[in-house]
């Protein structure tokens, strides 16, 4: 059995170190405020909520608090696997192991969609906003959000970290392109040990690049600029 779904594109961070990736998870956005911003849109109480590339299952508890039922699409086996033994005591969630160009659900079947930094890259993105666009309802709205690469030292970390080919305007272009709104968000990243800061930072960035944003950050903070793309149906 293969370890991820056809199609998949790797996510290297949380694919190879996915207790790493629990203490970033743990450790973004304490005052809640991506969440704010989207239920301020378009709330998911008694909503049928589509999780796209869910990892480890983190997010889907607090969702599944107020949601009548939490769908979690993860390609890589390994996390379906985590977060199908986080989830197992919510009877209203289930995880699939799929990709956002092929998800395992009928036609206009949800309310709700979010992406957490799982689609950071805009052209190419085609297939599964189509697959999206299928599979949501009426009235119903779809999230991404992504780490905003224009604004602060995190974002030109990432600048220095990803492909020469990426293009921070040509992303822009398509999310506009594709009808989605745009809403800047300023979180932040809080740590309970300088060690955890650190390993985060290593999984983020290319070593060199890590062992600046190490140099360049004191404590046990630091501020994670992102950007909330939505679009209503």
């Amino acid at each position: 059995m293969p370890r991820f779904t056809k199609g998949a594109i790797p996510s290297p961070n949380i694919w190879n170190t996915p207790h790493i990736y629990e203490l970033e998870n743990r450790a973004v956005d304490p005052e809640g405020r991506a969440e704010a911003a989207m239920s301020a849109i378009r709330s998911w109480t008694g909503a049928t909520v589509l999780d796209i590339g869910c990892g480890s299952g983190y997010h889907l508890p607090s969702l599944s608090a107020t949601a009548a039922r939490v769908i979690g699409v993860e390609p890589h086996e390994d996390l379906v696997t985590l977060a199908r033994r986080r989830c197992g005591p919510l009877p209203n969630v289930e995880i699939h192991p799929a990709t956002a160009q092929a998800l395992p659900l009928p036609d206009a079947s949800v309310d709700v969609a979010i992406a957490r930094w799982a689609y950071f890259f805009g052209p190419g993105c085609e297939p599964g906003l189509a697959e999206l666009s299928r599979v949501m309802r009426r009235g119903g709205a779809a999230f991404v959000i992504d780490l905003d690469a224009t604004r602060g030292a995190f974002g030109r970390w990432f600048g220095r970290s990803v492909p020469a080919a990426y293009s921070v305007q040509s992303v822009e272009r398509f999310w506009s392109g594709q009808g989605w709104q745009t809403q800047r968000l300023d979180l932040r990243m809080v740590f309970e040990r300088r060690a955890d800061l650190e390993a985060v930072l290593r999984i983020e960035f290319t070593p060199a690049v890590a062992d600046q944003a190490v140099a360049e950050t004191p404590g046990l903070e630091l501020a994670y600029p992102n950007v909330l793309r939505w679009r209503r149906f």
